[in-house]
This record gives C-alpha cells, structure tokens and sequence, in this order.
C-alpha cells in the first residue's frame, strides 16, 4: 500500500494498515486525462438506472454504464446489467490501468457524477460475481471529488481522500470484506466527473 505523489505536502494519504489500496496520483497525465473526460461525455451510453426503496422506484442520483467482454454481465443493488462492446478508447484506458495495476479486466462500470448533488452512498464491491479478494481499478476523470472508507465494522475508523482528474486508486485483498466507500454529495457546487470502476467478472 502506497501513495505516489499529492498535491500536499508531506503526505495526505495515510492509509490505514488493514486498508488495501492504493492510491497512484496523475496515473493519467492531466492533457489525456482531460481529453478522454470531454470524449466519454459524449461517447458513452448513459443511463439512469433506478432501483426500489420502500416500494417505490427512485432514480439513483448518477448515470452510468457497463461496458465489457461477452456475456459479462453484473447484477449490483437490483440492476441487471448487460456488457456493451468496448470502445478504443476503454480500451486504452483499459490497458493503461492494467498496467499499473498489474491485474487484468474484463469489463467496467462508469459513473458520471453530473453535479455536487449526485453521489453515491457507502457500499462494497463484494458482489459474488466478483470473487472473494477483487482487485479494482478506479479512475477519475474530470472535477476533483472526495472519496471516504470506513471500517465496517468500526464506523469511527475512516479514510478520506480528494481525487483529482487522472488519479487512480487500486483496491485489492481484504479492502472490499472490512471496508465500504463511498463518494457524498457536496455542499460546494462540483462540476461534473467520471469514475471507470474497472473489474474482473469470474
């Protein structure tokens, strides 16, 4: 577990020993992180996806998108999703995130957080689908947003960093069994970012 580069001074990111991540600042350089941000704007097919609470359907406050190999499909929160192909450039994407993360993907989950109002709320990636030790590489794009974890089983142990466009945070081990994340709404206006949740469907 490490943390290369920040935008502080000495390290912001003092990562908790039984939390299994790493976080790689600027994995993607600012111009082609900027570049691919305005292209998946427009590329990707979003959706709004909607899930029942208290017996009624809600909007979740996100668009998304599922992309990947054949037949990888992902159910999470009641949301069945079918894979659509892979475009080139998740593909590069893809590639570059394999690369520092050392672990192949086979598909990938897009969250657009249009403004400082959509969020999404504490979770695990813990899905069965996903295996018992997942490894997940999560990549911003866009405006700078915070992401927290805490400790499922001590909600007073917690971890909060701001990702900016083009970093990078890798998930592996345990990081998934003992801690939820979460990305909360804003209070300050935020304009709007792309996550690429990239993941290995067994």
């Amino acid at each position: 577990m490490s943390s290369q580069g920040s935008l502080f001074a000495p390290d912001p990111d003092k990562i908790p020993a039984s939390l299994d991540i790493e976080i790689i600042r600027e994995a993607i350089p600012n111009d082609k992180a900027d570049d691919a941000f305005r292209r998946l704007l427009t590329e990707v097919d979003w959706k709004q996806e909607h899930i029942k609470m208290f017996g009624k359907e809600i909007g979740i406050p996100r668009l998304t998108a599922w992309y990947g190999d054949p037949e990888r499909s992902y159910t999470y929160s009641g949301i069945a999703l079918t894979p659509l192909e892979w475009t080139p450039l998740l593909n590069e994407l893809r590639a570059a995130v394999e690369k520092i993360a050392g672990h192949e993907f086979n598909s990938v989950l897009l969250n657009l957080y249009r403004d400082a109002n959509d969020s999404v709320s504490w979770h695990a990636d813990d899905e069965p689908d996903l295996g018992r030790e997942p490894v997940i590489g999560s990549l911003s794009l866009g405006a700078s947003r915070r992401f927290d974890f805490r400790k499922k089983t001590d909600h007073s142990e917690k971890f909060k960093s701001v990702l900016n466009s083009g970093d990078l945070v890798v998930m592996r081990g345990t990081s998934q069994q003992l801690w939820d994340h979460q990305v909360p709404k804003e209070t300050k206006g935020a304009g709007p970012r792309i996550n690429l949740t990239f993941r290995r469907i067994l």
